[in-house]
C-alpha cells in the first residue's frame, strides 16, 4: 500500500468516526496565513487555530507570487477575510540554494529554463518585508489594514514579529 493510499484511508476512517459536520467556507476569524509549505510548520497548532477558523496558503519559501495574491484576492472578496499573516521560519530551504543555480539545473534537465520565479532568499525578515510590499502594492486586494509578518523558528517554537518599516 503506498503512502498516498495509507492517508486516504485514514481520512475515510477518520470520516466514519466524525459527527456530521457542516463547516462554513468563509474563514471564522477572517484571517489567511501564507507560509512555507515546510512540514515542520503546522500553522493552525502554531496559532491555536481550529477547522474552520483561517485559511492557510503554502508554498515553498512561503513566497509572495502572483498565485498567492489571486487566492488572497478570491479569500478577502468573496469569503471575507481581512487580515493577512506572512509567516517565514528559520531554517528554510529556500535559503540553501541559489535562483540561478536551481533555474540552471532545470534547463539542464529538461532543455527548459522555468517561466517562473523560484524565489530564494538568503534573510528571512529582508524576503518577509519584500512579500508584505509586494501585497501592499496589489491593487487586487480589499483589505490591506492588517497586512503582517512574523518569523516561525523551527527549533524553539517562538513566532517574532517582522518589523515591517
Amino acid at each position: 500500500m503506498s503512502e498516498t493510499d495509507q492517508l486516504v484511508a485514514h481520512a475515510n476512517e477518520r470520516a466514519r468516526r466524525q459527527e456530521p459536520r457542516n463547516p462554513g467556507a468563509r474563514p471564522a476569524r477572517r484571517v489567511t496565513v501564507v507560509t512555507c509549505m515546510d512540514a515542520r510548520i503546522d500553522a493552525f497548532a502554531i496559532f491555536g487555530l481550529q477547522e474552520g477558523d483561517a485559511q492557510v496558503i503554502r508554498n515553498a519559501g512561503g513566497a509572495v507570487t502572483d498565485d498567492v495574491i489571486r487566492s488572497l484576492a478570491i479569500s478577502q472578496r468573496l469569503l471575507g477575510t481581512e487580515e493577512v499573516i506572512v509567516m517565514h521560519h528559520r531554517d528554510c530551504g529556500m535559503q540553501t540554494f541559489t535562483n540561478e543555480s536551481f533555474a540552471a539545473e532545470l534547463e539542464a534537465e529538461t532543455g527548459m529554463r522555468p517561466p517562473w520565479a523560484v524565489e530564494c532568499f538568503t534573510d528571512a525578515e529582508v524576503e518577509v518585508r519584500q512579500c508584505l510590499a509586494r501585497l501592499r502594492s496589489s491593487p487586487f486586494l480589499a483589505h490591506k489594514e492588517s497586512l503582517r509578518g512574523f518569523i516561525y523558528d523551527v527549533a524553539t517554537g517562538m513566532v517574532e514579529e517582522v518589523d515591517a518599516s
